[in-house]
């Protein structure tokens, strides 16, 4: 009896470009609810929180439909999971709010590398040539970064402020790492769950945080702020920039390895600057410690994620929960 023939290749693979490009839109809807661009949609003034807030829970209801009911169960560790995971998108959309959106989106593209290194000294797990170059790399193109645009002309507290920002940045790339070693622990569990669990979780969690931090009426406040084209943009980005590119994501694993996935949604912290700059230019306009810095996190990516021979190399692999956890 003949095998069945595998699938094709191209499809799978034009899933995970599409779905990489638009993870990517991340930073174009950040900027459509934070500048004045003549659209009406930065007033009233939405904080980063409130954005992440909303659009974890739209995205994470439009994921919710992809959730069988079987596949509906609770752990232990999906608490902090979900409380790393707002922490990390906290962090990621200020940091692309706030800031440069290459800054934001190639620090926390460094994530790899903090759970290879987490996993190295605090999960006891084997460290090989490889992974520590690919460490070596990255760290080497965080340092750039964070050092070469360090806002070093001016004022002492807006130095500090400037150098917050790149902070939240390169904290959203390490907590993400706390988040894929998470998903790794769970990897048993159905990939869709986890995803709706994180994204509604993010909502519910930082309404809580507003709430038990300013009261009932600062709360009410702030949950009702957006306006009607806001919460239509807020429904778009959480489906169109989150819900929709994972369903495509996983469709493209059926077929391509997870190694070559991982090369090609590379495209998404390539193009996420491109669109930050084309409607933000003053802002978003790409200086040669980005262009340096950046180009080195994402060597280390690929030099990673490309297969090699040894297939008993599992760090050389990447983890089923990267899938998963895909993106912020």
């Amino acid at each position: 009896m003949s095998s069945p023939a595998p699938a094709p290749l191209a499809p799978a693979r034009l899933c995970l470009v599409l779905a990489a490009v638009l993870w990517s839109l991340g930073s174009v809807f950040m900027r459509l609810l934070k500048e004045p661009l003549g659209l009406g949609l930065h007033e009233p003034r939405l904080s980063e929180l409130q954005i992440a807030c909303y659009r974890g829970l739209f995205g994470g209801f439009a994921v919710l439909f992809l959730v069988r009911r079987a596949e509906v169960r609770v752990r232990p560790l999906m608490l902090p999971m979900v409380v790393a995971f707002t922490v990390m998108s906290a962090l990621y959309l200020s940091a692309l709010g706030l800031g440069p959106a290459a800054n934001a989106i190639f620090l926390q593209n460094s994530a790899p590398l903090w759970v290879f290194v987490i996993g190295v000294f605090l999960l006891g797990e084997r460290g090989d040539r490889r992974g520590w170059q690919t460490v070596l790399i990255g760290a080497a193109g965080v340092v750039l970064i964070v050092w070469g645009n360090w806002p070093r002309d001016l004022p002492a507290a807006e130095q500090r402020a400037q150098g917050l920002i790149l902070f939240m940045g390169l904290g959203s790339g390490i907590v993400y790492a706390i988040v894929v070693l998470f998903l790794r622990a769970l990897r048993g569990q159905s990939a869709a769950w986890l995803v709706a669990l994180n994204l509604i979780g993010t909502a519910v969690v930082l309404g809580l945080f507003v709430l038990l931090n300013d009261g009932w009426s600062a709360f009410a406040a702030w949950a009702t702020a957006p306006s009607a084209k806001q919460v239509a943009v807020l429904v778009v980005f959480g489906a169109v920039q989150m819900a929709l590119p994972y369903w495509l994501f996983a469709r493209g694993l059926r077929t391509v390895s997870p190694q070559e996935a991982a090369i090609i949604t590379l495209i998404e912290p390539l193009l996420n600057p491109v669109w930050a700059y084309l409607i933000t230019p003053h802002k978003d306009t790409p200086t040669t410690w980005m262009f340096l810095g950046g180009g080195l996190i994402l060597l280390a990516l690929v030099w990673k994620y490309v297969p090699v021979r040894d297939n008993n190399a599992v760090n050389h692999k990447v983890p089923e929960s990267t899938a998963e956890g895909r993106r912020t």
